[in-house]
């Protein structure tokens, strides 16, 4: 008899632990935040955002004030980049995702890549650091600004990649087309610095945050890259013709090797959601980072000279989500 109980009762116990745990597995909610490479200053965006979102829990307090028995989880997975996070925004695959300005500015006003694509719905949450648009060349091909370009390997990115669609851009301002280089690439933002160190390429076009790890590694593989300066009229005239870009300067010493600035032009790196996000999804994630500001800075060199009245209006041309201001007024920010 007591064998009996004993067994029923430790039935109860597994019955109790697996009701359980349907019921919290049943009450969280998931999300996912579109990064790009898994070397790239996006991809540890995403998941500086998720990890803040889990550090404070507020998702969980929240839902306990508003009578809601509920948690968000966020994933943050690699993905192809800017043009291809509000890409699966639009369609409803992610919720957020990082994305260059002016793919933020393309994608709202049906520009670009954009043109008849337009993405009304797009919502902007908040900006994040600069990233200079930065083309790495190796020692021995002896290039030191674009003109050098001419008749070699170049990586121009990965088709629906942010440093693709700024590339072309590039190139249109030059008056180029593929035709101007003996050979073009579509590598991955992982794999080009693994061509580069490995010969196959002679330089790649690149939007990324600095300090950067993957560019270290470049600047002192087999290539001895570095950064070349990108002035004169044609990029001065991307400057001065849209608002979301500016002159971006890679001071010297950033990376081995590099003796001098690189004088460039860049870009915002941004959040953005949809529209159809909710408007308390969205609250809780931009309170989730704004509240635990000092750690998410600590999270990338790059998020070092963040503030917070910036990332509010700089490199922002969608609208801001209502879910976003609710937080911004109700922290004083607005």
């Amino acid at each position: 008899m007591k064998k009996i109980l004993s067994i029923l009762s430790s039935t109860l116990i597994l019955f109790a632990t697996l009701l359980s745990f349907n019921t919290v597995a049943k009450s969280a909610e998931f999300f996912t935040i579109g990064t790009g490479g898994p070397t790239g200053v996006y991809f540890q965006t995403g998941n500086a955002i998720c990890k803040m979102l889990h550090k404070s829990a507020i998702a969980k307090e929240h839902g306990r004030k508003k009578g809601i028995d509920k948690a968000y989880r966020c994933t943050a997975p690699s993905t192809g980049g800017s043009n291809y996070n509000i890409g699966q925004i639009k369609d409803g695959e992610f919720q957020f995702g990082v994305a260059q300005s002016d793919w933020q500015y393309h994608a709202v006003n049906g520009s670009s890549k954009w043109e008849g694509k337009q993405f009304e719905g797009l919502r902007a949450v908040f900006s994040v650091h600069n990233e200079p648009f930065q083309i790495w060349a190796s020692a021995k091909s002896g290039i030191k600004d674009f003109k050098g370009l001419k008749g070699k390997v170049v990586n121009i990115g990965n088709p629906g990649s942010g440093q693709r669609g700024t590339m072309e851009e590039l190139m249109k301002a030059m008056g180029v087309d593929n035709s101007f280089f003996k050979s073009t690439t579509e590598l991955t933002s992982s794999e080009q610095v693994k061509a580069l160190c490995d010969g196959k390429i002679d330089a790649y076009g690149y939007s990324v945050g600095f300090p950067n790890g993957a560019m270290e590694q470049a600047a002192t593989c087999a290539a001895k890259a570095k950064p070349i300066n990108l002035t004169g009229g044609p990029v001065q005239g991307l400057i001065d013709g849209a608002d979301y870009y500016a002159k971006a300067v890679i001071p010297a010493g950033t990376y081995t090797g590099q003796t001098s600035d690189a004088t460039t032009f860049g870009v915002k790196a941004t959040v953005v959601t949809s529209a159809d996000v909710s408007e308390e999804l969205v609250y809780l994630v931009t309170k989730a980072v704004f509240e635990n500001f000092d750690d998410f800075r600590k999270q990338h060199p790059a998020f070092g000279p963040l503030e917070k009245k910036n990332m509010i209006a700089d490199g922002l041309s969608a609208p801001l989500h209502p879910g976003a201001i609710k937080y911004y007024k109700e922290a004083g920010l607005m």
